[in-house]
């Protein structure tokens, strides 16, 4: 069995999610908390702000929790640039052990997973989970400097500009993180850069699959499945061969890269993508429908693409991976 089953459940108790201008643009723009209009949060190089954004986040979700720093016993964080900078200067403030963490745009449902773990476990009682990305910083990082002018193709994602937290507590009244599964990375020899869909779509279908065989459920007993972030041709791949093994996923399966743009009006190509994108809609529009009760029962995999600026100079193929969370309304 890889499904890890959370003795004592820990509660998501406030979530809050900060985005740039074309994220705010887009069909989620009033369930975001914050939002910059330049996109550079008063910080003077692309890399600050995607610290400052994680701090925002971190101390709006405290805020909406009626908690203060004091109250978050450790914090886990992640980004995409090298070395997860944006995180520990991000967390500096806060005067809090810190975990970085780093599995692409998989990272927030990574931090989820280990955070519930820590808690369940027993080892703390409450913490923050904070994830970021920023469209600058990442295109200077892994493709070229916005001022180039680069053309991208169709299969293209955008990444996005925001930071997404949540703060976990033992106590609390739900939702609650049921259950984790761990990914296992997936290598079906995708090597293009810009069709990162592609090669993560694998990785989310072999974690799903495993994970109805192993819960012997399907897709309809769920009220939402969700992903994040496969845009348009991930999304495409993984209900295709699903449907191929049996699993119908076109009722309630939805993307958070499909959701946080208007793919038609906004040219980002096949959706958004990054470490700030699951975690802005997760925190966002979803968190605030299990609140409401508008959700009860949720699967939430977010995937990453497992390369790095050398691996795609040197032609390697990407690993993807896909790490899924249970959340509920009720504790099982």
């Amino acid at each position: 069995m890889s499904i890890i089953k959370l003795s004592h459940a820990p509660s998501i108790i406030s979530g809050a999610s900060v985005v740039g201008k074309k994220e705010y643009d887009g069909p989620l723009g009033t369930d975001f908390d914050i939002h910059d209009n330049d996109s550079t949060f008063g910080m003077d190089t692309w890399e600050k702000s995607e610290s400052e954004m994680q701090r925002l986040a971190v101390n709006t979700s405290l805020a909406k929790a009626k908690l203060s720093p004091s109250d978050i016993e450790v914090i886990f964080a992640g980004d995409l640039m090298n070395q997860c900078t944006g995180s520990a200067y991000g967390a500096l403030g806060f005067a809090k052990p810190y975990f970085g963490i780093y599995g692409a745009c998989s990272t927030f449902a990574e931090g989820l997973a280990i955070a519930s773990m820590m808690l369940g476990a027993g080892y703390y009682k409450k913490c923050a989970v904070v994830t970021s990305s920023h469209f600058c910083s990442a295109e200077r990082q892994f493709r070229f400097p916005i001022e180039y002018g680069g053309q991208r193709p169709p299969t293209s994602q955008r990444t996005v500009t925001g930071a997404g937290a949540v703060i976990l507590s033992l106590d609390g009244a739900g939702p609650f993180i049921c259950d984790v599964m761990p990914g296992i990375p997936i290598d079906m020899g995708i090597s293009d850069a810009n069709n990162m869909g592609a090669a993560m779509a694998p990785a989310a279908i072999n974690t799903f699959k495993r994970y109805f065989d192993e819960t012997n459920t399907s897709p309809s007993d769920y009220d939402l499945i969700l992903t994040g972030d496969l845009g348009m041709e991930g999304h495409s791949i993984l209900c295709e061969i699903m449907g191929t093994k049996g699993y119908d996923m076109s009722k309630n399966y939805n993307d958070c890269g499909l959701m946080i743009y208007n793919c038609k009006t906004q040219d980002v190509h096949s959706g958004g993508s990054g470490c700030g994108c699951s975690a802005t809609v997760f925190s966002s529009l979803i968190l605030k429908k299990l609140l409401r009760h508008e959700l009860n029962n949720v699967l939430f995999a977010a995937t990453g693409a497992l390369m790095s600026p050398d691996s795609i100079k040197q032609g390697m193929s990407i690993p993807g991976i896909a790490h899924l969370i249970h959340i509920k309304n009720e504790r099982i």
